[in-house]
């Protein structure tokens, strides 16, 4: 059949089973939207800022496991995406963002809301295209969401000149795709795997490094089995919390720059390290040249890139991690006995009971830690979490019980302060049945704040827990730590009523200053079915510990601050 442009970008969402869409509309994209109004099949969300779409449909997509969408229009309106998409891209996220273009004919001119989409966001996408003739998007649209969920998966950029989405074409929509530069491995290499349990055959202190590639490839359950089976320790990385499960005897915990001492003294102490799909980044490792230098590597990752990066690689296993993590574990149970390293987990336990994460409850200020310890009692598996980025987000991995993979949404890898509300949108439309909750600081919540607008018009009931101690807070620790506490723009005391500002917009809002306020107002939140702030007052001046100074070693972590 033949069909416009704009009408096989509809088209093109229906045949993938898009049943979401995020987006803000402009002049470049005006014919695409002019679709959207006629179709039935997908709900659009108009989200009150770009960058609250791309991260709205980036969280739809991390608790999902479907792939995210989102539309904006050219100039402005994408460079408001770009900050988005490189959240997206760092953490590995399946997205396809569709973002108009001014006509063929005034691209290059300066022309009104012209820019170089393809050439910005080519540094922070896995793929982009800058659609030429109507006659090829439905091969390129077919390619973007195969390219954004397979392999290694991440955020594909489509730019569609207006002029193209108003050309008439032959619509043929492929049913698959064969790109001959582009060919992902799935299975591992029998060989290599072989080894790899040869290797842990021998070890006497193996440790489970899990990373975000967990979560990417579904794997938890398969590593679930195989630490089971092998009876080995295991470390999570912030992108891979709840892969194990908090409640998980072979759960060491978090590990890195805010991981817990176990954690990292089983990585400082391993001679084996069972990678499973991490990227070894620098919160992790800490100082390379010191990083498990003990330690044997096995990497596990569906991305042959990210083997050897950044540290030699001894078993390197190229493949999906659910696959080979499957194929692992009848040989793991066949030849390696759990009980050889009962020493060594003996040994973890016991640097968890000299340190445990800690805090020092008091009557007299809330502390945050106590804050997400009390919302895990509460409501624990049937949440979902979102964070913004700071302070809230590191005491957030280290005390919230995570219990299934996914349900922690945060921004690892780019660090992206505004991220948790318009996230805490996109996983309750993609999770309806379940509790949407964003713990946030007083410095991130103003950054995309705006959407409170979009929570009201779409009725979208997320829950907004501010850890309110006026400072921005992770900058303010390391001005104590390291600047002599020279708190320099870090003091935000002047600062909004959040109570009343959400009730500006239509939403409820408290404000707490004890334990049982807190109580109640988390249990009326959940009740009232609306957009949600509860303002907490919490103790200025506490700080994230342990903490791994940026550069230093993970066996020496700072575990207490003294003046």
């Amino acid at each position: 059949m033949e069909l416009s442009g704009s009408q096989m970008v509809v088209e093109a969402l229906k045949r993938e089973s898009v049943k979401v869409v995020f987006g803000y509309p402009g002049g470049a994209i005006m014919n695409v939207y002019d679709e959207v109004y006629k179709q039935d099949f997908f709900e659009h969300i108009l989200t009150r800022h770009e960058q609250a779409a791309i991260h709205a449909a980036d969280a739809y997509a991390r608790s999902s496991g479907n792939v995210g969408v989102a539309f904006v229009t050219s100039g402005p309106g994408f460079t408001n995406a770009v900050t988005g998409l490189a959240t997206a891209y760092m953490d590995s996220v399946p997205m396809v963002v569709i973002s108009g273009q001014v006509p063929i004919t005034m691209i290059g001119t300066d022309a009104f809301q012209e820019i170089d989409a393809v050439g910005i966001s080519r540094p922070c996408v896995k793929h982009n295209y800058l659609v030429k003739k109507a006659e090829d998007l439905p091969r390129i649209l077919k390619e973007a969401f195969y390219i954004a969920r397979s392999g290694r998966p991440g955020p594909v950029h489509v730019d569609i000149p207006k002029d193209v989405t108003a050309q008439i074409a032959k619509f043929e929509y492929p049913e698959t795709i064969k790109m001959k530069t582009y060919k992902p491995t799935y299975k591992g290499n029998v060989r290599q795997i072989k080894k790899a349990i040869d290797a842990i055959v021998n070890a006497k202190r193996p440790v489970l490094y899990i990373g975000g590639g967990a979560i990417n490839s579904n794997a938890s359950e398969y590593i679930r089995e195989f630490a089971k089976i092998t009876g080995i320790p295991a470390v999570e990385t912030l992108m891979a919390r709840g892969v194990m499960g908090h409640d998980n005897p072979l759960l060491l915990g978090m590990l890195g720059m805010h991981g817990c001492y176990s954690a990292n003294m089983a990585m400082s102490e391993a001679d084996l390290m069972i990678a499973f799909g991490p990227r070894f980044d620098d919160r992790v490792t800490g100082k390379l040249s010191e990083f498990a230098k003990h330690a044997k590597i096995i990497h596990i990752d569906i991305d042959p890139s990210s083997i050897g990066k950044l540290v030699n690689v001894d078993f390197p296993i190229v493949g999906d991690l659910k696959n080979v993590v499957e194929a692992m574990n009848p040989l793991a149970k066949e030849r390696v006995d759990p009980s050889k390293y009962k020493s060594w987990r003996d040994l973890l336990n016991r640097y968890n009971e000299i340190h445990p994460l800690k805090y020092e409850d008091s009557s007299e200020n809330i502390k945050p830690q106590w804050v997400i310890e009390r919302v895990g009692e509460l409501v624990g598996k049937d949440a979902f979490i979102s964070t913004d980025v700071g302070q809230h987000q590191m005491w957030t991995a280290q005390f919230f019980p995570f219990t299934f993979p996914r349900q922690f949404i945060t921004s690892g890898g780019l660090g992206t302060m505004g991220f948790g509300l318009p996230a805490a949108l996109g996983v309750k439309r993609a999770n309806p049945d379940k509790i949407s909750i964003n713990f946030t600081g007083d410095g991130s919540i103003l950054m995309n704040i705006q959407e409170l607008m979009t929570a009201v018009e779409y009725n979208i009931p997320v829950i907004n827990i501010i850890l309110n101690n006026k400072f921005l807070g992770m900058v303010r620790q390391w001005q104590t730590f390291f600047y002599e506490k020279r708190y320099s723009s870090t003091d935000i005391e002047v600062q909004p009523d959040f109570v009343k500002l959400v009730e500006s917009f239509g939403g409820v809002g408290f404000r707490v200053k004890t334990k049982e306020e807190f109580d109640k107002a988390l249990k009326d939140a959940i009740e009232c079915n609306k957009v949600v702030m509860i303002d907490v007052h919490v103790d200025r001046m506490e700080n994230v510990l342990p903490m791994v100074p940026a550069g230093g070693t993970l066996y020496n972590m700072m575990l207490e601050y003294k003046e």
